[in-house]
Parts: C-alpha cells; structure tokens; sequence
C-alpha cells in the first residue's frame, strides 16, 4: 500500500452502468491511486481497469453481500491506519441497493471521513429516459420476492402519487408485472428499461397491463428498472356552500381578512378563488 497519512479516507465511486466509457476522469485518477479498492466483483473490476487502460497498484478485496459483514471492521481497521479505501460496485453508486451502507456507517462511526467521485445512476437514467414526470419520484429499490409480501407492498404503494422506480431480477419480473398492473391499474403507465448504456439498450413504454402482457410472452432479460407513474391525486368532494362559507367566516374570526381566508379555502378545497368568492358573496 502507499505512503499512510494520519487519517484515512473512504471513497465511493459511481461505476458505469455498462459503457465502460462513462467513467469519469476521476473515478480513473482513484482507481490509480487507492490503497485499497474494495470491489462487489473483482474479476468484473479487474476488466474495466483494463477496459480503460489504468493501472491499479493498490491492493483488490472483494466485498459483496455475503462477506460486508465480516470484510467491514477489517476495511475500517485500514481507514483507521491513515490509508484510502476506494469502494466500488458493478455499476452506479454503492449503497443504493448495492453494498455500502455497512462500511459507509461504520467509516462514519470510526470518525473516517467519507466522499465520493459521483457517476451514473441506472435510477436517474431510467427516470429521465422514462417519460414519466421526474419532477418527484421515489425509490424502492428491489420488491420482495415471494408473491404474497410484493402485492402487499404494492398494495400500500398503490396510492403514491410521485412516479415510481424500483429494481427487479429477469426471473421475476412477469410477476411482478402481472402484480403492479392488478394493484394499480392495467392503465397505469410504465416504462421497462433494460441494459441501460450497454449495446442492447432497451425502453418499453407501455401501461402496466400491456407490459405484463409482453414480458409474459418470453419475458425481458438483463438489467431491468422499472418506471411507473404515480397514482392520480385523490379527488377532493366539494363541500356545500354553507361549508365554504362557514370556513371562510372561522378563518375571519381568527384575524384572516376575508381575501386571505378565501384564498385558503379555496386551496384547501382545489377550487378557484372566485368560486369560494362567488358563494360567500352571495
């Protein structure tokens, strides 16, 4: 390893998806220079080096879920010691639905400083590829996997209103389908994105119940994230006119002017100002 500092530093790195291409000037410039690369597969690491042509000097563990709990205190002991541990996954950011988080809290505990050099995200990129509004979004990574536990999370995210991005395994996916389109509609609209970057990218655009329809049909292979769009916003029942202008008239008393507290019914409400005005001026 190279010359020890008095503190170390824990590094992540944002990996290419696929396109080796992708990396960053300074996930190359890490790479050549880590102590340490802690790598989710260390054959697939020892390829993109090569790949892009870098050297890497420092020394290649592997850390990857089935050993992060054992391999974490021995990489902590090493950023304890003052050198830099470079941490990598097959593709996008390390602790989104990838291993991380365990040294990134444990670094964090030890007092170790933590950074990252940022790179692509098969989140994002799916997500603006999409279609689907981007504006909000939320992630839930990989669903369970027996039939029962996913349609009963689904179930509870059926009435989320952002769009929606997740993960899910080839094998798995045209249930998973069949399962999104009867809790949230056949008409919901989705968008299937596998292989992003690499040579056989691919994005189906369809409402939920056609993508179910295709993927049983021999089923997608790769990589696959998923998009689909949020539920629409629950419809608000108008309230009778002598509601409207009992809440305008409670606003009033409590110091709004009048403008002010039809404003604030009316937006309460997701009615027009002039309708809530129109009543109380009646």
């Amino acid at each position: 390893m190279g010359e020890m500092s008095e503190v170390g530093r824990l590094i992540l790195l944002g990996a290419p998806l696929g396109n080796p291409a992708d990396a960053s000037a300074r996930f190359r410039e890490v790479l050549a220079a880590a102590d340490v690369v802690a790598a989710e597969d260390t054959r697939r690491l020892t390829r993109l080096a090569r790949d892009l042509d870098v050297a890497v000097p420092g020394r290649i563990v592997s850390y990857f879920e089935g050993n992060e709990e054992r391999r974490t205190p021995e990489l902590v002991e090493v950023l304890r010691e003052g050198y830099v541990v470079a941490l990598v996954t097959d593709g996008g950011m390390p602790s989104v639905s990838d291993p991380g988080y365990r040294l990134v809290r444990a670094a964090l505990d030890a007092g170790v400083p933590v950074t990252a050099a940022p790179g692509p995200s098969a989140v994002t990129t799916a997500l603006a590829l999409s279609g689907l509004p981007s504006d909000r979004f939320c992630f839930e990574g990989f669903l369970p996997r027996t039939p029962g536990a996913r349609r009963s999370r689904l179930r509870a995210l059926a009435g989320e209103e952002r769009t929606l991005v997740l993960f899910e395994a080839p094998h798995r996916i045209s249930g998973a389908l069949a399962d999104l389109a009867a809790e949230f509609g056949a008409d919901r609209p989705a968008a299937l994105c596998r292989e992003l970057t690499k040579t056989y990218e691919e994005v189906v655009r369809r409402p939920l119940g056609e993508l179910a329809a295709w993927a049983a049909d021999g089923g997608p292979r790769g990589e696959i994230t998923l998009v689909v769009a949020g539920a629409a916003p629950a419809a608000v029942e108008r309230p009778d006119d002598a509601t409207l202008r009992a809440a305008v008239a409670e606003r009033e008393a409590a110091g709004l002017s009048r403008r002010d507290a039809i404003t604030e019914v009316a937006t309460g409400y997701g009615l027009r100002r002039r309708e809530v005005y129109a009543v109380v001026h009646a």
